[in-house]
């Protein structure tokens, strides 16, 4: 992916910003400090993505004022993420936002248009796994990615996953999400031909630890090209997935 700065001197390069102005948007402050927050002004230029608002643990009035910080300083594009139904609408009285509750995303600004290289396939073993899908797959979206969405697909009846061999052979990257015992990584991992970032879930029994023996299993892979992130972290896989599908060669 571009980040902000290469932009900003391929725009002086070819005449279409001045020195000056290029020079204005390098020097701005790289935080503004609001009391409770230090809102992060440079991540988009350090990173290529800007600073996503984590909704949990933070009051409504804490994430107006973030959001009016940022809209401030020119981001147009903002995701809330693990946002209440209750805090979403007390701050789309002050910022429209569309918020999407299976996933627990607020996002201001709307969904881009796809830029990545490929596709993004978001897997789910079973239909319980799909709030941190959806956070996955929103997120994915956010990031300008096109997400096709394979959901209660998982071993239990492994021929509803082979269904779908076309989607899964022509991924870019695969963000496969299970709870249970976490076998979907490794047989996807076992077809694929292109990354695969596991997700495991808090989804399951007893003796399923709250998610602990998917992560485990996950991480035991005997599949080459699996990598896992944490519990019911959706988020953190569809960023991984972005940055996977935006990559281009550093010369």
């Amino acid at each position: 992916m571009k980040s902000e700065t290469k932009q900003i001197l391929t725009d002086v390069q070819n005449g279409v910003l001045s020195v000056d102005d290029a020079l204005l948007r390098l020097k701005t402050e790289p935080y503004e400090d609001i009391g409770f927050a230090k809102v992060d002004l440079h991540r988009k230029v350090r990173q290529g993505v800007p600073e996503v608002i984590y909704g949990a643990g933070k009051t409504p009035a804490q994430m107006i004022g973030i959001l009016d910080t940022m809209k401030k300083n020119g981001q147009e594009r903002i995701l809330i993420t693990r946002l209440s139904a209750a805090a979403a609408q007390e701050i789309a009285q002050t910022h429209p936002i569309t918020y999407y509750e299976d996933a627990r995303i607020g996002l201001a600004g709307g969904l881009p248009d796809p830029d990545g290289i490929g596709k993004i396939v978001v897997i789910t073993g079973g239909t319980s796994d799909i709030p941190v899908a959806e956070e996955a797959a929103l997120t994915a979206q956010t990031l300008g990615n096109d997400v096709t969405r394979l959901y209660d697909v998982g071993v239990a009846g492994l021929h509803r996953l082979l269904a779908y061999k076309d989607d899964i052979m022509s991924a870019s990257v695969i963000v496969a999400i299970a709870g249970m015992e976490g076998a979907l990584a490794s047989v996807i991992g076992g077809l694929a031909d292109c990354p695969v970032i596991a997700v495991p879930t808090s989804v399951g029994y007893g003796a399923s630890f709250n998610g602990l023996s998917a992560l485990l299993s996950m991480l035991n892979s005997c599949a080459s090209g699996v990598s896992v992130v944490n519990i019911d972290n959706g988020f953190g896989a569809g960023y991984l997935a972005s940055m996977i599908n935006h990559m281009e060669a550093k010369r």
